[in-house]
């Protein structure tokens, strides 16, 4: 029973609990950016760039000249889809973005909690003052 007891507390730590639930938030986090990126940005993108939909960019490899993706995908055609890897570079950014976004307002939260936990302590006696009060100790 020794290696599930074990295996049980290793579990329980904090820092595994905070990895699971990081992994959890950051999953759900990473849709929520996928569903911007798609629903909002890339139709905009393509509005701007004349409705050229990111998506169905590709290049084929066979020479053949295809409709659409889903034409070469049926044909069997190997094919680049650069779209794709456009379109996963702007979800990258966007996560950064929010990311250092998320770290900056952390980071600025922590300094103040120090800046409050540093007025709100209480002064205590300097060094000198408990030298002093030691020696009137010693000579009573």
């Amino acid at each position: 029973m020794g290696f599930f007891s074990d295996f049980r507390a290793s579990l329980m730590k904090g820092d595994v609990l905070s990895l699971a639930t990081a992994v959890v938030i950051g999953g759900a986090f990473g849709r929520i950016v996928t569903s911007v990126v798609n629903d909002i940005i890339m139709p905009i993108i393509g509005l701007l760039t004349g409705g050229i939909d990111f998506t169905q960019k590709f290049i084929s490899l066979d020479g053949m000249k295809y409709e659409d993706l889903d034409a070469a995908q049926k044909a069997g055609a190997a094919v680049i889809t650069y779209g794709n890897l456009v379109q996963a570079t702007i979800n990258f950014v966007i996560i950064a973005f929010f990311v250092f976004v998320i770290l900056r307002a952390a980071e600025k939260t922590k300094k103040k909690e120090i800046v409050v936990a540093a007025t709100s302590a209480p002064a205590g006696p300097t060094q000198e003052e408990l030298l002093i009060q030691i020696r009137d100790l010693l000579k009573k």
